[in-house]
């Protein structure tokens, strides 16, 4: 499923959602931590995409890149988070460069406005996604190339696949519970299997992608029921600014791909690609339809989208210590239950 594919169905999700607001119930136990498990375990699945013998020896480099982007997007979302309508918390937390649908999920754990983090990161992935084939075709002359070809692997088949995952999300969510860590539900369970991953444990396991969808779709449906016309009036507030932010996250973005395609000796398009700060399906597209460095952009874009969800915890963290009291937040109706995330 590529990220316009993802922007719809969420957009559908949420319509839909929005016109039964008033029949849904306001909270599902436990199917909000579960929907973060999946996807924790989908994302830390993504890492088996890391080609080191891609990377060589440019390794550190991609990994500065990657912090790099971390930083300039968190003082992106403090930037944010000076309007009125915006705590510098939630507005961290809208700009991280990462994750978007996981982000969401844990948004409201971490103590952020979960429907802000929505708005501002699925506008972030729009606006990234639909400005990457142009900024390829014009300021790189990208063509169409010979997609890349990827080996056949092995999958386990669902009913083995089904248990595991349930394993993974249920140990994850215990040993978050048990160490305190933020945003639990998403970070242990992503962590577990990375760590599977890497030790070759996790060999085969896949996660059926209905699977992905259905937790997508029941993460934008929790947060969709909480908001209210005040909520909306606010946000709609808040875009133009978050609009611009994310322009200027976008053109350094490209600077740091100027640095890395000097560095790791790529093509330009390459380090735009590598280190475009959003779209990471747009961006495996574009790499495989213009022939470029598939195993390298990849690998580059995977690092991105999980230091940035390790990341998020502290960086609530630190914007609670920085910034206790910051903006105001846009009020929650109190007829809501809040869902456990």
């Amino acid at each position: 499923m590529n990220t316009l594919d993802l922007a719809f169905a969420a957009i559908t999700c949420g319509a839909f959602t929005w016109a039964l607001a008033r029949y849904a119930p306001k909270a599902v136990p436990g199917a909000g931590l579960a929907a973060q498990g999946v996807l924790g375990v989908y994302t830390g699945l993504m890492v088996r995409d890391i080609s080191f013998a891609a990377l060589g020896s440019h390794w550190p480099i991609v990994i500065a890149i990657a912090v790099s982007t971390l930083i300039v997007s968190v003082a992106g979302g403090a930037l944010l988070g000076l309007h009125r309508d915006v705590s510098p918390l939630t507005g961290g937390l809208a700009l991280v460069a990462g994750g978007s649908s996981g982000l969401v999920a844990i948004a409201r754990d971490l103590g952020g406005d979960d429907r802000v983090v929505a708005a501002v990161q699925y506008l972030r992935v729009a606006l990234i996604t639909a400005a990457m084939p142009v900024v390829a075709t014009v300021f790189f002359h990208a063509s169409s190339g010979h997609a890349a070809q990827h080996g056949e692997t092995h999958s386990l088949a669902w009913y083995f696949a089904l248990p595991v995952i349930a394993l993974v999300v249920l140990a994850g969510a215990a040993l978050g519970r048990y160490v305190r860590l933020p945003g639990a539900g998403l970070i242990a369970p992503m962590a577990i299997t990375i760590v599977l991953e890497f030790s070759g444990l996790a060999r085969g396991l896949t996660v059926p992608m209905l699977l992905v969808e259905a937790g997508i779709m029941l993460i934008v449906w929790q947060t969709l029921i909480a908001f209210d016309r005040e909520s909306l009036r606010a946000i709609r507030r808040i875009l133009p600014g978050a609009f611009a932010l994310i322009m200027l996250l976008n053109v350094v973005a490209a600077g740091l791909g100027v640095v890395l395609s000097h560095v790791a000796e790529l093509s330009m398009l390459d380090g735009y690609l590598a280190t475009s700060p959003g779209g990471i399906y747009a961006v495996l597209g574009t790499a495989a339809g213009s022939g470029s460095n598939v195993t390298f952009v990849m690998a580059s874009q995977v690092i991105r989208v999980v230091l940035m969800l390790l990341a998020a915890p502290f960086v609530a963290r630190l914007f609670m210590r920085v910034m206790p009291r910051g903006g105001a937040t846009i009020p929650v109706s109190r007829e809501l239950v809040p869902v456990a995330a």
